[in-house]
């Protein structure tokens, strides 16, 4: 299986359902043709650099999955044929340092996800020194 980065640009006039709903189709496609998803992200909305199909804002989405090659013909098909896809775009991760920083990203998120969740946050402590102020203050008054 090869790794793969997918960056797909949704039309702006979508509601968070429907993006969820897109992203979710693409995901099933992928699985079902025997990938693995390791890591989706959106991006928002952002402008685009031209027009494109009326459009100058898009919803960015980024996936990074594993999957065989015969997966893409598939999913570059879906993405044709969907209205809600304005532009998207695959490309496979070859070289070794690409892979390796890919990879050692996904372990980072996931370590400080973890640390996260594991400590617990501690309020700030306020002074306790309200008296000493209170002087301070009515001796600046007194001059």
């Amino acid at each position: 299986m090869n790794l793969y980065e997918k960056i797909m640009i949704l039309n702006p006039g979508l509601d968070t359902k429907a993006v969820e709903e897109t992203v979710e189709k693409v995901k099933e496609k992928i699985t079902k043709q025997g990938g693995e998803i390791l890591k989706s992200e959106n991006w928002g909305t952002r402008k685009l650099a031209y027009v494109l199909n009326k459009h100058d804002k898009g919803i960015y989405i980024l996936l990074l999955f594993k999957s065989p090659p015969s997966t893409i013909l598939e999913l570059e098909r879906f993405c044709k044929v969907t209205d809600t896809i304005i532009k998207f775009m695959v490309v496979r991760l070859q070289k070794k340092k690409q892979i390796e920083a890919v990879m050692a990203s996904l372990t980072k998120a996931a370590s400080e996800a973890a640390i996260k969740e594991a400590s617990p946050v501690e309020e700030e402590k306020i002074p306790q020194n309200t008296e000493s102020q209170e002087e301070n203050i009515s001796e600046e008054e007194d001059k």
